[in-house]
């Protein structure tokens, strides 16, 4: 065999581009390519290493040597060395040998290698991603599933751990074995998205694949790079969209991957307090490199382009945008405005959605981020982040705090579900109820909830119709839909053996109808970011831990009203609807067919005095632990009437104020945030028990 011949992919133009941080392709040129060179097939390569003193290609073909086949560094000084090297094909397995300014001699996988071995070496392997796709029509028309307008109900999942074979519970199921699986179970369950946590290839399971070292390689856990774009296919072929976890918020140290890639702190921030996360023990990588900033941009290009993935779940960001992440005073240094916010890691970010929203407009991006940090999903343009949508970490908190409490002392935290309304329309949010809440001690979202096994699945019933007919997207942890007991376990499959027993069985069925209810019902998801979408009806009644509020769609009459009552008591509730209304019951979390006591959500009287400050009123009868879902069927236009004064409409004055009251409106109002009126505001504890 020969050594290495001189040859480039790269032109003048390209060179431009990655030194100034803006070559968006990068995965065209570097890595391993299959060429012809003069008629001879091999392997182009090349890699940036711009302190090593020289770099060869390793692996079986050469016994390992260092010596043998060295790649020729580019005269640019770009820091680029390449090479072809014939007779290679796929399935070789090389790595770069790199000899430091030190002469030490380090052995690197290939940053942009498409595929890696499966063991202690994890040499990277010459690949391919061709594929040949049958998605033209999901490509197509996936901007209309993508849209803010549209219903995005997402279900989050660990690939190792989903399913496994009952004969054989420590073997992955390939991806092509979860896609026999996966699919029609999505379709089954109604859900519009799947988010897969990390498929980049990555050393450490426990790690649920957050410490990545092959960023462009599919991990080969379950198989080849094709078998991964055949389950993508398949989904997209029934209408399923996939959301990828990306994470270039920090890398790990070992001794294969980017850290001290070439001898030097090339890939991560030579600062410890910039470049290595305390809690992680891992590498943070420096975006204010423009190479470094180009290589993550066209990381996330790839993903969209090559594995046609149609949208990309950003990790990690608040530790990304804040300097004091996890850090104690002095242990840090502010930015050059005196401030804590990393303006390098909120550029890149900012370049980053301007680039993969201008090359593919119809996908989303989606912000794991947990602070307050504002604009994240506003446009750049406008000074905002860039990104789609945002996870309502608050909401998470704070609905899984209440939930937590026994029903008889939530009248004391009324306002942990009230607070969201506060702020929900400032950001395009997605509402998560995610792996890291059934983990670590944290229990299952089931026995987070209080009482017997009844009033678990009644509990956890009713906190869904809150979350699935609450402003913005859903996203639900794989195995919350059907009531996994124990904590999530990455290394062993749920417990699918509980869909044997009727009370899982009929919570699945819940989340089932709750996304078609979601889909279908156009007030749930067409002003889902938009403040007219949303207004309360009662927002104060704590006394008796009952909630009532209207979604609304684009048309005047497309309304549908939520009434959750979160007391194991059955009430005949009377309940201020406008005149002219005519309402059905077209969900009641009580039904018997999901596990609940069948108690009959059903309006059982009409007045037509006022009430909450409408003119008309419903008794509704409230099951216990519920959620009810009724829908405005028609609105008759309405009559004149003289004035006239009752006690339901007298001063609010008279009435007790939550903590969400008057005060709290006058400053919603003043945040931008459209809420119920003053004159709206439903009067609280006025609860009619019908005799």
């Amino acid at each position: 065999m020969e050594n290495v011949f001189p040859h480039s992919l790269f032109t003048a133009h390209d060179i431009y581009l990655f030194r100034e941080g803006k070559h968006y392709k990068l995965y065209d040129k570097f890595g391993a390519h299959t060429i012809e060179v003069e008629g001879r097939a091999g392997v182009y390569f090349s890699v940036w290493a711009p302190f090593a003193k020289e770099v060869s290609v390793i692996g079986n073909f050469n016994g390992w040597h260092s010596e043998s086949h060295k790649l020729f560094p580019r005269w640019d000084s770009s820091g680029i060395w390449e090479g072809f090297i014939p007779d290679l094909k796929w399935g070789d397995i090389y790595k770069y040998a790199i000899r430091t300014n030190k002469d030490v001699l380090l052995e690197k996988g290939d940053p942009f290698a498409l595929s890696w071995e499966q063991n202690v070496q994890a040499s990277s392997v010459i690949s391919t991603t061709w594929f040949e796709w049958n998605d033209k029509n999901w490509m197509a028309d996936r901007w209309k599933k993508n849209s803010l307008d549209a219903p995005l109900s997402v279900y989050e999942m660990h690939l190792g751990s989903w399913m496994r074979g009952v004969d054989d519970p420590e073997r992955f199921f390939t991806y092509r074995e979860i896609a026999e699986r996966l699919v029609p179970y999505l379709k089954e369950m109604n859900f519009t998205h799947v988010e897969f946590m990390p498929v980049m290839e990555f050393p450490y399971d426990p790690s649920w694949g957050y410490q990545v070292t092959g960023f462009f390689a599919a991990t080969s856990r379950f198989g080849s790079p094709q078998d991964l774009m055949f389950l993508i296919d398949e989904l997209h072929k029934n209408n399923i969209g996939v959301i990828l976890d990306w994470v270039p918020s920090h890398f790990p140290g070992d001794a294969n991957g980017l850290h001290f890639f070439d001898g030097t702190f090339l890939y991560e921030h030579e600062d410890p307090r910039k470049g290595f996360h305390p809690d992680w023990k891992s590498y943070i990588f420096n975006y204010g490199r423009p190479e470094v900033k180009a290589f993550l941009i066209s990381n996330a290009m790839f993903w969209l382009e090559r594995y046609h993935a149609d949208g990309l779940r950003v990790d990690a960001v608040t530790s990304m945008l804040h300097l004091d992440y996890s850090r104690n005073e002095g242990e840090w240094e502010p930015n050059i405005e005196g401030g804590n916010v990393n303006l390098e890691a909120k550029k890149f970010l900012q370049d980053f959605n301007t680039a993969v929203y201008k090359e593919f407009p119809d996908i989303l991006t989606i912000a794991e981020e947990s602070s307050d940090f504002p604009m994240l999903t506003k446009p750049v343009h406008d000074g905002g982040v860039g990104f789609g949508m945002k996870w309502m970490m608050g909401w998470m908190h704070d609905t899984l705090d209440y939930f937590k409490e026994d029903p008889i002392a939530r009248k004391y935290v009324h306002n942990k579900l009230t607070f969201a309304s506060m702020y929900v329309f400032n950001e395009n949010y997605m509402m998560p109820l995610s792996h890291d809440e059934v983990v670590h001690g944290k229990a299952s979202l089931i026995y987070k909830m209080p009482g017997d096994e009844w009033q678990k699945f009644a509990n956890l019933r009713a906190l869904y119709t809150y979350m699935f007919t609450h402003p913005g997207a859903k996203l639900l942890f794989m195995g919350c839909e059907f009531g996994q007991t124990r904590e999530w376990n990455f290394a062993a499959s749920l417990d699918w053996h509980l869909l044997e027993f009727e009370i899982h069985k009929g919570l699945q069925n819940y989340v089932k109808d709750l996304n078609h209810l979601y889909q279908t019902e156009t007030s749930l998801y067409e002003n889902q970011f938009e403040s007219n979408g949303f207004e309360w009806v009662e927002a104060n009644d704590d006394n008796n831990s009952i909630l009532i509020y209207l979604r609304k769609g684009k048309t005047e009459n497309d309304v549908t009203m939520t009434v959750l009552n979160l007391t194991p008591r059955v009430f005949d509730y009377k309940i201020g609807v406008n005149e002219g209304s005519s309402w059905e019951v077209i969900l009641n979390s009580d039904d018997v067919k999901y596990g609940g006591s069948g108690v009959k959500a059903e309006i059982v009287d009409e007045e037509d005095d006022e009430w909450m400050y409408r003119a008309n009123a419903i008794i509704l009868k409230l099951p216990p632990l519920s959620g009810v879902v009724l829908k405005q069927k028609t609105v008759e236009k309405p009559k004149k009437k003289t004035a006239k004064s009752t006690e339901a409409n007298k001063p609010l004055a008279k009435t007790k104020k939550s903590a969400i009251g008057v005060e709290s409106i006058r400053k919603a109002k003043t945040a931008g945030v459209k809420k119920a009126s003053k004159e709206k505001l439903p009067a609280a504890e006025k609860v009619l028990k019908k005799k």
